[in-house]
């Protein structure tokens, strides 16, 4: 795996880039003191500190003082497990305060736009969230070329959901297999960047470009009439 992966993932999860690279340091060099450390890792004395402290403040390091001297150790990588679980108690225990905080009144707009990576993450984490089932027209599977590792987390929730999935595609087309999607295949025609979802009274189109837009319509009318038009290609498409 490449340095920038684990930075990507590290920084994910809440490491800032000193700590990022104090932590790899540390990790290949063992018990060490901060100098040491500093120097490997390649930061100044100060920033390596600093990162050092809110390393021990997430609970992946240690330190023994001997002599007069303080040495760093990292503990087991696995406690990164234990700290994203910690997050995501720290969340799921505030949720209800935020639910209350939350009130869906009439929307101005049922027209929401997202831009880049994350806000079609955004999208298709609401698609998961909505738990209904998905009729997907116009996808080559972008997705997984795009954002790989969120490709399999957004499979595993669609799977998790039993969200059933109806998906059309180019002849030719490869997509990966869930456990839950039926596909079928439209004649060749022109590649497509444009992807559209229908779901319960959503409509989710994602545009693959160089910058990724998005936008979730919702309105029921709306989505019964794509839905609508969906069945008429969904009957047309070949199962090979």
């Amino acid at each position: 795996m490449d340095y920038e992966k684990i930075e990507k993932s590290l920084n994910d999860i809440g490491f800032t880039r000193n700590e990022v690279k104090v932590y790899l340091a540390l990790l290949r060099i063992g018990d060490s003191k901060a100098g040491k450390i500093s120097k490997e890792a390649e930061t100044n004395r100060s920033y390596t500190y600093d990162a050092l402290k809110k390393l021990l403040e997430k609970g992946l390091i240690s330190y023994a003082i001997i002599g007069k001297q303080k040495y760093f150790r990292p503990v087991n990588p696995n406690m990164l497990i234990s700290l994203i679980k910690q997050r995501e108690e720290n969340i799921e225990g505030i949720l209800p305060h935020l639910r209350g905080l939350y009130r869906q009144k009439e929307e101005i707009s049922n027209i929401r736009l997202y831009r880049g990576v994350k806000g079609v993450q955004t999208v298709l984490m609401n698609i998961i969230e909505e738990g209904k089932p998905n009729d997907v027209f116009g996808s080559e599977w972008t997705i997984a070329e795009r954002m790989p590792a969120f490709a399999k987390h957004f499979i595993k929730g669609l799977e998790r959901r039993k969200i059933k999935i109806r998906h059309i595609v180019r002849k030719g087309v490869e997509v990966a297999k869930t456990k839950t999607a039926e596909v079928r295949f439209a004649p060749e025609a022109t590649k497509s960047p444009v992807v559209t979802n229908v779901y319960g009274d959503k409509i989710a189109i994602i545009i693959w470009s160089k910058v990724p837009e998005a936008v979730i319509i919702h309105n029921e009318e709306a989505a019964k009439s794509y839905r609508n038009y969906f069945e008429i290609l969904w009957n047309a498409a070949s199962k090979k």
